[in-house]
């Protein structure tokens, strides 16, 4: 299992976190996702094998923004 965080922006709330969670963890590669409003950022626990862009997308698709 990889760790890996991504700044994420557009969160402003534990029911934003929940959203953002949800939609990560439906993903087959992440085994976990912990977001943090506060932080603006989504620690990922991940398979071996991860598209980083699938991930990214997830995330755009569920309104958030995913910072480079």
């Amino acid at each position: 299992m990889q760790e890996f965080v991504l700044q994420v922006t557009g969160m402003m709330c534990p029911h934003c976190e929940a959203n953002v969670k949800k939609c990560l963890e439906a993903l087959p590669e992440v085994e976990k996702a912990v977001p943090n409003h506060h932080e603006n950022k989504v620690m990922l626990y991940l398979n071996h094998d991860f598209n980083l862009e699938t991930i990214k997308q997830a995330i755009i698709q569920a309104g958030y923004q995913v910072a480079d």
